[in-house]
């Protein structure tokens, strides 16, 4: 029984998208802490020890013996009402990310606001006087989701949702209420958190601005994890080419290169992000490269 309930788990992750493989993988550590917790409890150990060994420092030092923790606390939660919060709210505005983009810039999105909260954090404890002498912990992915939340909302500000009690609501004031909240409610005990959550949201709003002009902020960091998960199933390591995809286009208003043909074949994230770019802004919005993908896509695609 036990076995086949874990093969369902198991089947239920793979098969799901990467926004509910991010939730599965946040709600397994939750279980896991929290079982940990209870035997740690049963031993009469600090709970607060074990802990530290996720949770982000605000100690330099301390990190650069844990630097995993930078990883770690993004996915990690101690209190049932915290992982809760975080898991529907990049649930409901997650689903919405993903009908602009891809499964790989779910993943950078959300761990670039991870990594974005976790700088801010460091930064505020490291140089504002007011943290002085103190030392800090870090624990959740409130970072990671206010940097979905907020992409979400600065590409597709327009996109409509159902709320209780007010009707349909612009996607773009549920962000600035989102962000107001960490604004208005810094809490003296708590501020350097909130100063975190800003972190994310710059992120957000980065990745969505500079996806309004055809450049991806993801495309380093999924290269790289490309390149680790090749080496982990099998295949020879590889630094990761961070080439710049023929879509971009300078400040000077031309291409870098001279087109060829043959060598814009689209692949599945381009046309991701072009479907995207016509959903907000229209075909007209397209460049006439993008056009010509989009264009060479379909005729891929017809029987």
């Amino acid at each position: 029984m036990a076995m086949a309930f874990i093969d369902e788990i198991k089947r239920n992750y793979l098969q799901g998208s990467m926004l509910m493989r991010i939730i599965f993988i946040n709600i397994a550590v939750f279980i896991l802490i929290s079982i940990v917790s209870i035997g740690a409890l049963l031993m009469n150990v600090q709970v607060d020890s074990l802990l530290r060994w996720v949770e982000l420092p605000s100690d330099l030092g301390l990190l650069l013996k844990r630097p995993w923790t930078l990883l770690t606390y993004m996915f990690a939660h101690y209190r049932l009402l915290h992982i809760l919060f975080n898991m529907l709210w990049l649930y409901w505005l997650g689903r919405i990310f993903m009908e602009y983009f891809s499964p790989k810039q779910m993943t950078g999105v959300y761990l670039l606001g991870g990594f974005g909260g976790a700088v801010l954090y460091l930064l505020a404890y490291n140089l504002f006087p007011y943290f002085s002498g103190n030392q800090g912990f870090m624990l959740g992915a409130s970072a990671s989701v206010i940097a979905v939340v907020v992409a979400t909302a600065v590409y597709a500000p327009d996109y409509k949702i159902g709320l209780l009690f007010f009707g349909e609501v612009s996607i773009k004031w549920i962000a600035i209420v989102t962000v107001s909240i960490d604004l208005l409610g810094l809490n003296p005990n708590n501020i350097g958190v909130n100063i975190a959550h800003l972190g994310g949201a710059f992120v957000g709003i980065w990745f969505a601005l500079r996806m309004k002009s055809g450049h991806d902020i993801t495309r380093p960091l999924n290269a790289l994890i490309d390149a680790i998960s090749g080496f982990f199933n099998g295949r020879s390591f590889k630094f990761p080419e961070f080439k710049k995809k023929s879509s971009d286009v300078p400040r000077g208003g031309k291409s870098a290169q001279p087109h060829q043909a043959g060598t814009n074949q689209v692949n599945e994230d381009e046309l991701d992000i072009i479907l995207g770019k016509i959903k907000v802004a229209g075909y007209d919005a397209l460049t006439d490269e993008e056009k010509e993908k989009l264009f060479k896509a379909s005729r891929r695609r017809s029987p």
